[in-house]
């Protein structure tokens, strides 16, 4: 047991005036400086040592206050944004400051009103401190690093109280997950494995569709949606859950679009970076969104693994790849919003901007103008870039991205924290625009009336019918040409249940 504070092994990486940082740590108590005896309550315990933790060491300032240091990602030390550890022996009463002193990063929503989430084992729920409480600021005593400082009472001595960047979502809660779904024997829904990490974590892909689509011969419109490639950006297998859960419901919006469409689901691309308790890279220090262009089967299974499916997929005359989504959270920017490509063909460019539009009208919590498009050489390797790149011009690769805080509503200044439930009624809303996307809407009604379950030619033959072109034919006519181009401030016109109320 030591006084004052605890470092983990040195891995030869810079970390300014303060010293190398390699693991977590692991049930640590701090003591006063000079005091000699057993430990008492108040002498704080902290650990880090769990499925997605991460703190590396812990100074003691004064009797109130304490210097806190981010691991760096695994064989990576450019990266320290992701936090997540314990704190016990308190005393009842006992007030602290936390200084989080070696972020990686300069900009941050700490600046415009976020705070870290708090738990404890009588009050299981996550919640954010209040934003009064936490402090961001240049420090002199860090060589003008950015610290974010914040206050915090603990009020029940037999608590554990835990302490987190955003809410965390680990690897064995997904695989739990996946489990009770698998556990319902749905007819629509196909888990497999893909591969495996370097850790042999499994890498799960998902299809979700009518059981007629996957005939031998059958074609597909395919979506294929990947998350979690950060392993950090929590709030991507929030999303994908509402995506999931959404799509194996009874809605009548989710049954149609298991008629219409095939989607291929990959939530979890990092899966030892999200136990690791990384923040952007793989064990190995590599982030993965920046080596599409040549993963490696052995350094970037899971990337390989993805990227050759959707290769055969491409290659596949039956198949069309309609969509691409790979899901993120941002660090600097509220609401969630869209990055897409830049393309010669100003017709096919346009086309792109269809999707994001229809999403603005669905999902309160979407910006249209924070939405963007580019050809960034930094982006290259990206999955969003890689994939345009190769698809032809039938295929969209999107980013999607969603604030770690929160979120403005169109017409309003307030910011509106986002919470686990909010990011999973973005991924229902995500879902439900395909939809308006195909121009389905005529048939909600039929399923949602008991009858025989339309094979995805019928539906094809209805949508000629009402004489709605899906919006990936080429000229951009009617309403879809007309959309706004700031937040949405409207729903969608059509009179169905609201994907985000109870199934």
């Amino acid at each position: 047991m030591a006084e004052g504070s605890q470092t983990a092994p040195e891995a030869g990486n810079d970390m300014g005036n303060d010293d190398a940082i390699g693991g977590n740590v692991s049930k640590y108590i701090v003591l006063p400086t000079g005091y000699c005896g057993q430990p008492k309550k108040g002498h704080l315990l902290f650990d880090a040592c769990f499925e997605s933790g991460n703190l590396g060491r812990v100074d003691q300032v004064s009797e109130f206050e304490y210097d806190l240091f981010i691991r760096p990602d695994t064989c990576n030390p450019r990266f320290r944004v992701w936090f997540n550890f314990t704190v016990e022996n308190v005393k009842e009463s006992q007030r602290v400051i936390f200084n989080i002193v070696n972020f990686s990063k300069t900009k941050s929503l700490y600046r415009d009103g976020m705070a870290p989430m708090v738990k404890s084992t009588s009050r299981p729920k996550w919640q954010r401190l209040p934003p009064k409480n936490v402090y961001y600021y240049r420090c002199p005593d860090h060589r003008k690093n950015y610290v974010m400082s914040f206050a915090f009472c603990f009020d029940r001595e037999e608590d554990t109280y835990q302490f987190a960047y955003c809410y965390p979502y680990t690897y064995t809660r997904f695989q739990h997950y996946l489990d009770s779904l698998q556990k319902r024997n749905m007819d629509y829904f196909f888990r497999e494995q893909l591969g495996q990490s370097v850790q042999q974590r499994q890498l799960d892909l998902l299809t979700i569709t009518s059981p007629d689509n996957l005939r031998e011969g059958a074609e597909q419109k395919v979506v294929f949606i990947t998350g979690r490639v950060h392993p950090g950006e929590t709030p991507s297998s929030f999303v994908c859950q509402g995506i999931i859960d959404f799509l194996v419901s009874q809605h009548p919006i989710a049954r149609v679009l298991r008629e219409y469409l095939v989607f291929k689901i990959a939530p979890m691309l990092n899966p030892d970076g999200v136990y690791l308790g990384n923040y952007r890279c793989s064990l190995m220090g590599f982030d993965l969104n920046r080596h599409w262009l040549d993963p490696s089967p052995w350094v970037h299974p899971t990337l390989h693994g993805v990227k050759q499916l959707i290769v055969q997929m491409y290659n596949d005359p039956k198949t069309s790849l309609e969509f691409y989504i790979d899901i993120h959270a941002h660090s600097t920017m509220m609401n969630g919003f869209m990055y897409g490509n830049i393309f010669e063909d100003e017709e096919r460019f346009q086309r792109q901007a269809i999707f994001p539009k229809l999403l603005c009208q669905n999902a309160e919590d979407f910006s249209y103008s924070s939405t963007s498009f580019n050809r960034d050489a930094v982006k290259a390797g990206t999955g969003r870039r890689f994939l345009g790149g190769l698809l032809d011009h039938t295929s969209y690769c999107y980013t999607l991205e969603v604030s770690f805080y929160s979120y403005i509503i169109s017409g309003t200044t307030a910011a509106v924290p986002y919470t686990e439930e909010a990011y999973m009624k973005l991924g229902r809303n995500v879902a439900r625009t395909f939809l308006d996307y195909y121009r389905l809407n005529p048939m909600v009604e039929k399923v949602a009336i008991p009858m025989p379950r339309l094979r995805n030619k019928e539906i094809e033959v209805q949508r000629r019918k009402e004489k709605s072109p899906p919006y990936k034919h080429p000229l951009l006519r009617g309403p879809a040409s007309n959309y706004p181009n700031g937040k949405g401030d409207k729903k969608s016109s059509v009179n169905h249940k609201d994907p985000s109320t109870p199934f």
